[in-house]
């Protein structure tokens, strides 16, 4: 019996039958999304401060010497020109009396040119002495004009630095530092006080010199105090150092407070809240950034049920995320880890970080689809 037809029949039913089938679909792949995502210009930093007065003096004597008193403390209120502290006054005391001594000393003298001038002048009129006798006598006055003048002012000079023996208080304030003790001896100029004047109050602050020229003047911040938590006060960037601290490399600047906000105390800590200036641009996870066959950062996102690569243009790198400058839209779902595992085109299904799919939305269509 030939069962070569039947043989045949069973390839032929085999083959027809192959052809009518097709691959079971891809099952997509969960891929953790960005679901909370951050924009830059929001997302801003918080530093501590510290609120001090817009206005802060260092007060010192003029002159040198041992301090004998001390009338005020820190935390004591002053007045304009009350009297803060005191040095010895016996060695100023000694060198007014002496400047005094010399510029009678030189009136004297003075007074003797004037009256020899008159008499040569005299002499001069009968021709009992010359013309060049005369003209020195006229030079020798003026030089005891001169030195008269110049005991004067010393004199006025040394009467004054008997004045500075005493501190007095520039401006009404608060006592904030005191730098010196009684009994010790203090040069011109160095520091005895800190006087806090009253008026505005700011915060002072430290910017990290990586995201400092994220910030400029005017813009405005949130103040809040540790006391107070939960508080925010309004105020705005009065000034920020053109030049970096050598030591902690951070830029000083200073937080003006609003009139409208309540009083504050002196020293109080506080944190502020700043948000950069510019156009507001999109934040990632670092984890989300790759890089593509050319070597530019690529995002991948979730448009239309299927992953697909975004070159973006990236800011500066922060400590988790990373500013998209360009090149994203608003409303894209960005897969925030595994790029490096997805093909383009490849089917996926968006999932948040409690594995939980996420709801469909305007947020998934394609890119090419955004306005």
């Amino acid at each position: 019996m030939d069962l070569r037809p039947a043989r045949w029949s069973a390839v032929l039913l085999l083959a027809l039958g192959g052809c009518g089938s097709e691959p079971p679909p891809e099952a997509p792949r969960p891929v953790l999304v960005d679901s909370a995502p951050v924009r830059a210009g929001s997302e801003g930093m918080a530093l501590a401060g510290e609120i001090r007065a817009r206005e802060e003096a260092a007060l010192s004597f003029r002159v040198g010497g041992q301090l004998v008193r001390r009338l005020v403390d820190v935390g004591d209120r002053v007045r304009s020109g009350q009297v803060l502290a005191e040095l010895d006054p016996a060695d100023l005391a000694q060198q007014a009396q002496g400047a005094r001594a010399q510029a009678a000393a030189a009136e004297a003298e003075l007074a003797r040119a004037r009256s020899e001038n008159v008499r040569y002048q005299a002499l001069a009129a009968e021709q009992l002495v010359s013309r060049s006798a005369l003209e020195a006598q006229a030079t020798a006055l003026r030089a005891a004009e001169e030195q008269a003048r110049a005991a004067r002012a010393q004199a006025a000079v040394a009467g004054n630095q008997a004045g500075y023996a005493q501190l007095r208080a520039p401006a009404d304030g608060v006592i904030a530092t005191r730098e010196a003790e009684a009994g010790q001896v203090v040069a011109p100029g160095q520091a005895i006080y800190r006087l806090a004047v009253d008026g505005a109050r700011e915060v002072a602050i430290a910017l990290p010199e990586a995201r400092a020229g994220a910030f400029a003047t005017g813009q405005p911040v949130e103040v809040e105090l540790w006391a107070q938590p939960g508080a925010r006060l309004a105020g705005r960037i009065r000034e920020i150092a053109p030049a970096a601290d050598p030591q902690s490399r951070t830029y000083a600047a200073r937080i003006e407070l609003e009139p409208t906000a309540q009083a504050v105390s002196l020293g109080q800590s506080a944190r502020v809240h700043l948000r950069p200036t510019g156009t507001p641009s999109r934040s990632v996870p670092l984890s989300a950034v790759q890089r593509g066959e050319d070597g530019t950062p690529v995002v991948w996102v979730v448009a239309d049920g299927v992953a697909r690569p975004l070159a973006v243009t990236l800011g500066a790198y922060g400590e988790s995320r990373v500013p998209v400058l360009s090149g994203l839209p608003e409303d894209a779902l960005v897969i925030a880890a595994g790029g490096h595992l997805l093909r383009d085109g490849q089917p996926v299904v968006a999932v948040d970080r409690d594995n939980a799919p996420m709801e469909p939305s305007s947020t998934t269509r394609s890119p090419e689809q955004s306005p």
